[in-house]
């Protein structure tokens, strides 16, 4: 991003009566909310939230910030040293700022979400674009009312294509950001539990997933898992082009098979027999994320072989069903963003079907906002765990309880570790000394639990 402070205030109607025309002329090349990572040159952002922003702007300044947003409700604290766009809101007039940068530059909008696989999708969808244009994607999860104005904020002037990530975790969410970019194409992964907790059952969170279509291009593409009735039948309603994927052989674009090996999984694809598919990923279920991908490069004419090309040598997010080397050589499976017991048992099913020379040891975290459902929801995930395939168990967290209760009759005493979610400290120690060089181990968990400081160590 590149533009005037007068051009700003012009997109966010900020008043400038008392501005001199050299400041009005002074280019900003970004934006930036987090004062300690402020880069010189960039406007800051003070939002209002656990923090109130407006309290850093010395340490914006000091950063290198060349102008800031000003909420007016905070004029007595008004700052002289920089240019300063007085807002009545800045979360809205930054939000505004991005949609009048995103009408400026004009990309093809991909929106994607999804109970599980969003963030993969994503990835694989910006791949299989960037073979042939310049693309912008999501940094991260940045996939909210910040995160994504900020993401488009981000994108170079020669962007052709915005690969936006949009996660909910309440009804309206996904109507907004969708209305925000006004997609070409809209594509939902799956409907699982994730935030059942705020909805209550499926039949809610597939509603609120499909607000993703409400702000799509009346001559865009909704591309959806045909092998969800809850997507097939709210689908009817939507009167665009439709593209589905899924295992089923009714669907426009579907696997024919799909195969493991050690660290990556092999398929082939209706449409292109001949074509072998190769993502660098294990797990039957990220199969699925590269069906959606390929349905959206399809819709843009992205040659097959180029696809397969792009799939077998993209770049995960980190903590995404991402192998690692442990500094005793063992293998790391870590999938500790988020988690949900759809999700979980996916990564289960995959991980003990490895091959390995030493033994499988699994450690489960703590899966969030399941509700009143989430004991039980705990406890179902001993369906895919038992000794013969997983040799070694490590529990941590409240509802976790549920699955050791479950798993103590099948599991002898020193196989089967649980703790409180305070104990993360004494889990790393326990799971650093009974770790050999030629095991495998798989981290999953929701983000709070933070099992990331565990892959850390591990990995240090």
């Amino acid at each position: 991003m590149k533009m005037t402070i007068g051009e700003i205030a012009k997109a966010i109607n900020a008043n400038t009566d008392n501005f001199n025309q050299d400041l009005l002329t002074t280019t900003v090349t970004g934006v930036c909310f987090d004062s300690r990572k402020m880069v010189a040159g960039q406007l800051f952002i003070p939002l209002v939230a656990e923090h109130d922003g407006h309290d850093y702007i010395d340490s914006a300044i000091a950063n290198g910030a060349a102008a800031t947003l000003w909420s007016k409700d905070h004029a007595d604290r008004l700052p002289l040293k920089i240019p300063a766009l007085v807002v009545d809101d800045t979360l809205k007039a930054f939000q505004n700022l991005s949609k009048y940068y995103l009408d400026k530059i004009n990309p093809r909008v991909i929106a994607i979400t999804g109970s599980n696989g969003k963030t993969t999708t994503k990835d694989m969808v910006a791949a299989i674009l960037s073979s042939s244009f310049h693309v912008t994607k999501t940094h991260d999860n940045f996939n909210n009312e910040i995160g994504v104005p900020y993401t488009i904020l981000q994108m170079e002037s020669n962007t052709e294509f915005l690969v936006a990530e949009m996660g909910m975790d309440r009804p309206g969410q996904l109507d907004f950001l969708s209305n925000l970019v006004q997609p070409d194409v809209a594509v939902i992964t799956m409907i699982g539990e994730a935030h059942i907790e705020f909805f209550g059952t499926r039949d809610k969170i597939a509603d609120a997933k499909m607000e993703i279509t409400h702000g799509l291009k009346s001559d865009g593409y909704f591309v959806f898992d045909g092998d969800e009735p809850l997507l097939q039948q709210r689908a009817k309603s939507v009167d665009v082009r439709q593209s589905t994927f899924g295992r089923n052989s009714d669907n426009d674009v579907f696997a024919t098979d799909s195969k493991d090996s050690q660290y990556s999984t092999e398929f082939h694809v209706n449409l292109w027999p001949d074509v072998d598919f190769t993502i660098p990923m294990i797990g039957d279920y990220n199969v699925n994320n590269a069906l959606a991908a390929i349905s959206v490069g399809r819709i843009f004419q992205i040659h097959p072989k180029i696809m397969a090309k792009q799939l077998a040598k993209f770049d995960p997010t980190k903590n995404r069903t991402q192998w690692l080397v442990g500094s005793k050589g063992e293998r790391i499976l870590s999938d500790v963003y988020n988690s949900n017991p759809t999700a979980a048992k996916e990564v289960l099913i995959a991980f003990k079907n490895t091959d390995t020379q030493g033994r499988r040891i699994a450690v489960l975290g703590d899966m969030l906002e399941l509700g009143t459902q989430s004991k039980e929801m705990h406890a179902s995930l001993a369906e895919e765990i038992d000794p013969a395939s997983i040799a070694v168990v490590y529990l941590i967290g409240t509802d976790m309880a549920a699955l050791y209760d479950k798993l103590k009759p099948i599991y002898a005493p020193e196989n089967l570790h649980y703790y409180q979610a305070g104990q993360i400290d004494q889990l790393t120690a326990d799971l650093e000394a009974e770790l050999a060089s030629n095991d495998e181990v798989m981290l999953k968990a929701s983000h709070g639990l933070h099992l990331e400081n565990v892959v850390a160590k591990l990995t240090k």
